[in-house]
This record gives structure tokens, C-alpha cells and sequence, in this order.
């Protein structure tokens, strides 16, 4: 009886000690530079509606529920999703707009589980006509995802997603 109460002990204290040891946060983000004038690809990263022209995720499921909310582009506007098993369910909202630099929203996945995090599209002038797209998201890692964390990153899981998604809008917008 004691013996399987000392490894009970042992391993809740291991489960324990790796998350403290794992990271609290993340974030992932890729960027790309794209041959159009900054104002016209912030007119286009307004959109949420656009968001489905270039988004890896819409790939994943083009039969997937969409519902919009709000003027689209403005503070306040939401796009909600309801998809396959690889896209989930969720929304994003418009939090704020810095004109012609950043468009913060925040992405709430309701399933597979919930989570909540913070994503951004910074939108760069890099002269000549070239500007530069950083998107990116940030959160928090809570149990067990802390502990998960320690043997595959936030960044490996989705980075290949982002990766793809800015190629992906780099092709649309210039073609």
C-alpha cells in the first residue's frame, strides 16, 4: 500500500515539477513581403471576409459554416466558424485598428477545446512598393498544454499553417 502511494506521489509530483519547467506563453508568427503599395494590402487585411481568400484554414474545410457580424473591417466585426474536425469551431473579433500599421483581433476557440488568444497582422512599408506582413498570435499556455509544450512547440504545431496562409496572400495579392 505505501509503495503505491509513493509512486502516486512520484508522479503527480513530476507531473507538477514539468509545468512549472513548461512555457507559459507562446507566440507564432511568419511574415512575408509582398509587390503592392501598403495602403492597398491594409485595405485588403481589413476584411475578415477576405481572410477566407488566403487562409490555410478555409483550405481545410470549404464547406465550413461562416457567419458574419458587425461592419466588416471596423472595430467590433466578427467572423464565425464551424468546420471539420481540423478547422474547429470559433471566432474572431476585431479588437483595434492602427491605420495603414496593425489590426489586433482576438481568436476564440470554442472547439476542439477552448482557448483564447490574441492575433495580429502588422503591415509594413518597405519602399519601392514592397510591404511587409508579419501575422501572428499570442496566448497563454495553460495545464496541460504547459506540460505539452516541453516536447512540441505552439510554433511547430501551426507555423507551417501561417507559412502557408502568407504565401498564399502574397500569391492573391499579386496576381
Amino acid at each position: 500500500m505505501m509503495t503505491a502511494l509513493y509512486i502516486i506521489g512520484g508522479l503527480l509530483a513530476l507531473i507538477l515539477l514539468l509545468h512549472l519547467l513548461g512555457p507559459k506563453n507562446y507566440e507564432v508568427f511568419r511574415t512575408v513581403q509582398i509587390a503592392r503599395p501598403q495602403s492597398e494590402v491594409f485595405t485588403y487585411l481589413r476584411s475578415l471576409k477576405n481572410m477566407d481568400d488566403w487562409s490555410p484554414w478555409a483550405k481545410k474545410d470549404p464547406n465550413m459554416q461562416k457567419k458574419f457580424t458587425g461592419t466588416d473591417g471596423e472595430v467590433g466585426s466578427v467572423s464565425y466558424w464551424n468546420g471539420n474536425k481540423a478547422v474547429g469551431e470559433g471566432e474572431q473579433e476585431i479588437k483595434k485598428i492602427i491605420n495603414n500599421d496593425r489590426i489586433e483581433s482576438e481568436l476564440r476557440f470554442l472547439k476542439p477545446f477552448k482557448s483564447t488568444s490574441d492575433c495580429y497582422l502588422d503591415v509594413n512599408d518597405m519602399g519601392s512598393g514592397i510591404t511587409e506582413v508579419k501575422w501572428g498570435f499570442t496566448g497563454k499556455n495553460k495545464f496541460p498544454m504547459t506540460i505539452m509544450s516541453l516536447f512540441k512547440s505552439m510554433d511547430s504545431m501551426v507555423g507551417p499553417d501561417f507559412e502557408e496562409g502568407m504565401a498564399s496572400l502574397k500569391a492573391k495579392l499579386e496576381s
